[in-house]
């Protein structure tokens, strides 16, 4: 936004802001949240402190640095104000579960360590942070981050004690945080109507087991070589001889790659479907859904463990719908997705729910490149979560502008439901 449109948005912005940093104590500090808020905004190639205080009128470099790396205000109240403005207003089909990496040089800004870069696409020096998105086909908004400690802080009492790491906080593996957000935001009574994700996190049974047990819907994506059994293989067991353990009921055969048991559907198993609209046409492939039921030690451990009586286990695993997509002129099918969505679901509303993470593209390429989500200079833990609390605000006062400028904000969050109502 330029200078003229952010001074022609200010009433507006000044009742946003008066919202959702209702939790934050202090009058002047609210005013420096106004403030930031307008720097993230303003047209400029860096959204550093120092660059945004220099465009600001009424900016000031010492105010803003203050107002940020100092704990004096809470962020998960204003995070929580948020969601429960942007939830009703984009009225979600899925949440989307991702993760963000910010490149950094040096080894003193919190959590930052050799690890992969998507960013980058390689392993480099950086953060990540995991996220949850409230997402439909019109507009999208991060709900609620976690920053990931890898092992190696969680080791490190000093950079620990210099960035402000809070002492509760140790490593944990990202599908964890993830299903942390998910219960954060469950506390707040907002539940996903479905959780989609790439192969990072759908690949993980973990993962996948944790939303079965909080009876969570999910379409998430899987790589090639995931192992499954067919829906109507069965296992069996081998005769008992009377002496020892009773030999427990396994499948005989060998689970297939998924990549080779779409393959061997053929072509013409596939059918075309269109599930929305792009800047060039409409969107359509190929897909083919199948029952499966996912393979290997973990699968079956967790199968076992969620068995009533263990001894009594008749070794079947779960079965869950294999969505896989084959375009045309392709030489093989090139997407796969697993989903304990109802096999009653169309196949066109599936595929629309597999492919609808392509709206947090978005998100991340107006949170990074236009409201600077990685132009943060600060080290601290509580720099990094206010900075990345503010962007948050930034974009969702955006998002509110371009759905419904002059809609009444939701006064309570949505709460359990499969179809959320539209409020935009």
């Amino acid at each position: 936004m330029d200078a003229h449109e952010v001074n022609r948005a200010r009433a507006a912005l000044a009742l946003f802001v008066a919202d959702v940093f209702a939790s934050v104590p202090r009058k002047d500090q609210r005013a420096k949240g106004d403030c930031y808020l307008r720097g993230l905004m303003l047209d400029g190639r860096r959204k550093s402190i120092q660059a945004m205080a220099e465009r600001l009128p009424d900016g000031n470099e010492q105010n803003l640095q203050q107002f940020v790396n100092q704990p004096t205000w809470d962020p998960g109240p204003v995070r929580r104000r948020i969601t429960q403005r942007m939830v009703p207003r984009i009225g979600p089909d899925a949440w989307a579960v991702d993760d963000v990496s910010f490149p950094k040089d040096g080894k003193m800004s919190v959590a930052v360590a050799p690890q992969y870069c998507g960013a980058l696409g390689k392993q480099a020096n950086c953060q990540v942070a995991v996220s949850v998105h409230a997402v439909s086909d019109t507009a999208s908004c991060p709900l609620q981050w976690r920053l990931f400690v890898p092992q190696e802080w969680a080791d490190d009492p000093v950079r620990r004690r210099r960035t402000g790491v809070p002492e509760e906080i140790g490593h944990r593996e990202k599908w964890r945080l993830a299903l942390d957000v998910l219960d954060e935001l469950a506390g707040w009574g907002l539940i996903p109507p479905v959780v989609v994700a790439d192969a990072g996190y759908g690949q993980n049974a973990d993962f996948r087991d944790g939303l079965e047990r909080r009876s969570i819907g999910y379409a998430v994506a899987i790589r090639s070589d995931v192992t499954v059994h067919p829906h109507d293989a069965v296992p069996t067991a081998p005769p008992w001889s009377g002496n020892g353990r009773k030999p427990q009921p396994r499948y005989r055969d060998k689970p297939s790659p998924v990549a080779a048991l779409a393959a061997d559907q053929g072509r013409q198993a596939f059918t075309e479907v269109t599930w929305r609209e792009g800047s060039r046409g409409p969107m359509r492939s190929h897909f083919l859904s199948l029952r499966v039921r996912p393979a290997g030690v973990k699968s079956r451990r967790l199968a076992q463990a969620a068995a009533t009586d263990d001894s009594c286990w008749d070794g079947v695993l779960p079965d869950v719908t294999l969505l896989v997509e084959w375009p045309a002129g392709a030489e093989a099918p090139t997407g796969y997705w697993l989903s304990n969505l109802p096999d009653t679901l169309p196949l066109a509303e599936l595929v629309r729910l597999a492919k609808i993470r392509w709206r947090i593209e978005h998100d991340y390429r107006e949170l990074k490149h236009g409201l600077g989500l990685d132009h943060f200079e600060g080290r601290s833990w509580t720099g990094w979560h206010h900075h990345v609390t503010l962007v948050t605000a930034a974009h969702a006062f955006l998002t509110e502008q371009r759905l419904a400028p002059k809609a009444d904000t939701a006064g309570s969050p949505s709460t359990r439901s499969s179809t959320p109502s539209r409020t935009c």
